[in-house]
């Protein structure tokens, strides 16, 4: 007579409906309202970063896993092309496509191979290769085309970026009221028509994009809206006690990678908190270091090293704010 045994297993003891391929997929469509903005914006050159970025992290992806390490390739779980979608959203759209391939191969083969793979890197990949790529080309990093919706107005092909301007500005004494004449309005900031990354410029698309995966249930509203919200709340105190030295909360919110990497990137399920607390710490982190990047520093964005900053210390936020254990009484 055959006895019941009792099979241990490594967590995670919950299955649920969700698996890596369906989760990628999602991101995918929440990216597409943006990437068509992309297009619009800035026409063909955009397309071919993007096709270009995703064409470089699927195949140094592959290449890696079968000829290197001599394994299965993973690439059919489409994280690879989320990757390369992230970073073509993090860079410019003139940039060139041998710069935008060396940094889908940086942040693939350093970023995420190089620790094991998916679920096992410590850093945002596409946030990595997009800090390569300032390090190492950092005048076609900086160099932001116009919109072409705007080449007939405006005499020119690049432009700074509207952070950009009003960080010169303050620098060399301008008030912001002189300021706010020389950067698009509130509304051109939202639906994107400004110069900028790929997919930073169209916050109604990031938006989109956002809800598309709270429906989805691929993420929660913890770490978008507390970045958000800490982050209008830094920038409105500013304003409120020194309102020459800052255009407003707004205008930060719309500005930069906020957004985009509030609801894409901060929210990577392997580098950010497992527990609501531990989000919401991680979160507020995060907009204190946008703050204090783009007040106080001399780089005039600072999304993308306040989450790789914040990413270091996710495995110390995990220590502290432990889940509480199945089975476990709570306690108070």
């Amino acid at each position: 007579m055959k006895k019941d045994l009792l099979v241990v297993s490594l967590p995670p003891h919950i299955s649920g409906e969700f698996r890596t391929r369906q989760i990628m997929r999602d991101v995918l469509i929440s990216l597409g309202p943006a990437c068509l903005a992309a297009f619009y914006y800035f026409g063909l050159p955009a397309l071919l970063v993007v096709v270009t970025a995703v064409a470089s992290c699927v195949l140094a992806e592959h290449l890696i896993q079968t000829v290197v390490l001599k394994r299965p390739t993973s690439v059919g779980d489409l994280s690879a092309i989320v990757t390369g979608v992230l970073l073509a959203f993090n860079v410019p759209s003139h940039l060139p496509l041998w710069m935008v391939a060396l940094g889908g191969i940086f942040a693939v083969g350093i970023a995420k191979m190089c620790y094991g793979g998916l679920g096992m890197n410590p850093f945002n990949p596409a946030l990595i290769g997009r800090v390569f790529l300032l390090v190492s080309f950092p005048a076609a990093m900086t160099s932001w085309p116009v919109p072409i919706v705007n080449r007939f107005a405006v005499d020119a092909v690049t432009a700074a970026t509207p952070l950009g301007i009003v960080k010169e500005g303050i620098k060399m004494g301008e008030p912001v009221s002189r300021l706010a004449t020389k950067v698009p309005g509130l509304w051109d900031l939202f639906i994107g028509n400004r110069g900028g990354c790929l997919g930073e410029t169209s916050v109604l698309m990031l938006l989109l994009g956002f809800l598309w995966l709270l429906y989805r249930r691929v993420i929660s509203w913890h770490i978008p809206v507390v970045v958000m919200l800490s982050a209008f709340a830094f920038f409105g105190l500013h304003a409120f006690f020194v309102p020459e030295a800052t255009p407003g909360p707004l205008f930060h919110l719309l500005t930069g990678g906020l957004v985009l990497g509030a609801v894409f990137m901060a929210t990577d399920y392997t580098t950010s908190p497992m527990t609501q607390k531990g989000m919401v710490i991680y979160s507020i982190a995060i907009a204190l270091l946008v703050f204090l990047i783009r007040i106080f520093g001399s780089y005039p964005e600072g999304m993308s090293f306040a989450i790789l900053i914040m990413n270091a210390f996710v495995p110390l936020i995990d220590r502290v704010c432990k889940p509480h254990r199945f089975g476990e009484g709570r306690r108070g």
